[in-house]
């Protein structure tokens, strides 16, 4: 089956016109036009009815078409219809999706095995809700997708167009830094937003009776994808020592600051002639954390606070809990692959 993509932009193109956002400006007029999936020269996806040959389904995986030869392609952009997709009917050839909206939608197509390796997957429907188009393609490398320009041609039966995505290679362990309402944690979920398999580490106090705290944890819940599964501990040794996998650990501040309350390392929570023990202990506590960071197998994306750039705190125990959040950033991503620092929601990698 042949897929002529004449357009891959949203219903009105990307930049919109008359918009006066900073995506759209960043464009010239045209740059995508509406998306417009044309089937084998003579036939559109969007079309209610599909011409004698072609065996059409609209379930809640999006619009699923299988052509005349076998060829089989998931047209997945705007809202789901219908009962699921039959898992037993295999993977798909390929999947066209509007990515800038669920790209865990794509996470659970694999989880599934509707979508493997072999799977083009090409985003469509884009326009203003994505930055920049350096941005998207920052985002697709980490979705094991590509961005095609209008006028592109797939063919299933190869699975080959006109442009072709070299895929990154993955990083083992990335430290996210940032600070307070950075955007750091959104950055590691979407990161991990197109996998198959992840737990969500959460190394935070459940809240208690705190309205503040308890509504930001259920923000953090209601973003994460509905089939990633969370574990709530400190014991981070065991969680990444558990072999492969994949881990979102959010995040390293709120562990250290578990670790000085088990070790009774504040300053006034113990007698000044046990603090240096208590110290020692916390200090052991990080070893060993990095220690396991060094050594795991599985694919980890961790999120910690960037505590150095604010005022010196006020407090002896705020000063301690700072060195320390600071010497653990430093020999985390002395042993990670990829560093970035979030600040106001953009991403500054941290080379060597």
């Amino acid at each position: 089956m042949e897929i002529r993509l004449e357009g891959t932009g949203g219903p009105e193109g990307w930049p919109v016109p008359g918009c006066p956002c900073a995506s759209c400006g960043r464009l010239a007029p045209g740059h995508r036009r509406p998306s417009s999936i044309v089937l084998d020269g003579r036939v559109r996806v969007t079309d209610a009815r599909l011409p004698a040959g072609y065996a059409v389904r609209d379930t809640a995986d999006g619009r699923e078409v299988t052509g005349p030869g076998g060829g089989r392609l998931l047209y997945a952009a705007g809202p789901a219809t219908g009962s699921p997709g039959r898992d037993a009917d295999g993977p798909f050839d390929a999947v066209l999706m509007d990515l800038p909206d669920r790209p865990e939608r794509l996470g659970d197509l694999r989880r599934r095995g509707r979508v493997t390796p072999a799977t083009r997957i090409i985003a469509v429907h884009l326009d203003h809700r994505v930055p920049a188009e350096s941005e998207l393609g920052r985002r697709l490398g980490f979705w094991g997708a590509a961005a095609v320009p209008d006028g592109t041609v797939v063919d299933t039966a190869t699975t080959e167009t006109t442009t072709e995505a070299t895929p990154p290679v993955r990083p083992r362990r990335t430290l996210l830094l940032g600070g307070s309402r950075s955007g750091k944690s959104e950055e590691a979920e979407l990161r991990l937003a197109a996998e198959p398999e992840v737990t969500y580490v959460a190394t935070g106090p459940s809240g208690g009776d705190d309205p503040a705290w308890l509504a930001r944890v259920r923000a953090h819940r209601e973003r994460r994808p509905a089939h990633w599964r969370t574990a709530e501990t400190t014991d981070l040794v065991s969680v990444l020592s558990g072999g492969p996998g994949t881990l979102l650990v959010d995040g390293l501040g709120t562990w250290l600051a578990a670790v000085f309350d088990e070790c009774a390392a504040w300053p006034d929570a113990a007698p000044s002639a046990g603090h240096r023990a208590a110290l020692d202990r916390v200090a052991e506590r990080c070893d060993a954390l990095a220690a396991a960071w060094r050594g795991t197998r599985a694919h980890v994306v961790a999120v910690s606070d960037e505590v150095g750039l604010g005022v010196i705190p006020a407090t002896p125990a705020g000063r301690l809990f700072r060195d320390a959040l600071g010497r653990l950033n430093q020999a985390l991503a002395r042993e990670s692959e990829d560093v970035a620092l979030v600040v106001s929601g953009r991403v500054v990698p941290l080379p060597l």
